[in-house]
């Protein structure tokens, strides 16, 4: 069989959908690499920073790694723009679709809400309300999400700080994306993990030295 038999979804029986199961779960062991290959395209988006997009990424994650943070948090930090080149406009919601079955639901909810967060820094020079975040005041996120904007994201775009490269980040990437989706050993709605681990941080610097 090479091709299910149906020119319509609803005409297909359970071998075809059998054999489409099986395709789709070949095709999505290989997300991880999809997407390491898709970072490497935020060097062609938005310009005018003194750093690429996959060098504010790699940035962001960096300071998450070197901060001891926990894997769902670095790959959160390195993915949270990877929206850019295909939905400028919802870039945080792209990102944030593209994690939640496979993080925290923490880092997800962060990660998707980024946008609003950082419009504390800006808004008020393009004509946005600052305190959009404002609205989440009572998520038990908002912390978390507020964090992650000051210490990983606004001040990532640095061209002189120490940032590692993509590859780096690629076996932690590979094993997130490797997990059964949506499980709920892995989301753990209302679970709220640190973005510091100062002995975490202390054994990463160590065994970079």
């Amino acid at each position: 069989m090479e091709t299910v038999k149906f020119t319509q979804m609803k005409d297909g029986d359970g071998e075809d959908y059998a054999f489409l199961t099986e395709h789709e779960t070949e095709y999505a062991a290989g997300t991880a690499d999809r997407l390491l290959a898709a970072m490497v395209e935020l060097d062609k988006s938005l310009s005018g920073y003194k750093v690429t997009r996959l060098g504010h990424s790699l940035q962001a994650a960096t300071r998450a790694w070197n901060a001891g943070a926990d894997i769902d948090w670095v790959v959160s930090a390195l993915l949270h723009d990877i929206g850019d080149v295909y939905a400028p406009y919802n870039h945080d919601e792209y990102a944030a679709a593209i994690l939640r079955p496979f993080v925290r639901e923490q880092c997800a909810w962060v990660v998707e809400k980024h946008g609003d967060f950082q419009l504390i820094y800006f808004g008020e020079h393009v004509g946005a309300n600052p305190h959009k975040r404002d609205a989440f005041r009572d998520n038990a996120y908002f912390d978390d999400c507020a964090e992650f904007c000051e210490k990983w994201d606004q001040s990532s775009f640095d061209p002189d700080y120490p940032t590692r490269p993509l590859n780096f980040f690629a076996s932690l990437v590979r094993e997130v994306f490797a997990r059964k989706s949506h499980d709920p050993a892995v989301v753990r709605p209302g679970m709220r993990i640190a973005m510091s681990d100062d002995a975490t941080a202390a054994e990463r610097s160590g065994s970079s030295a």
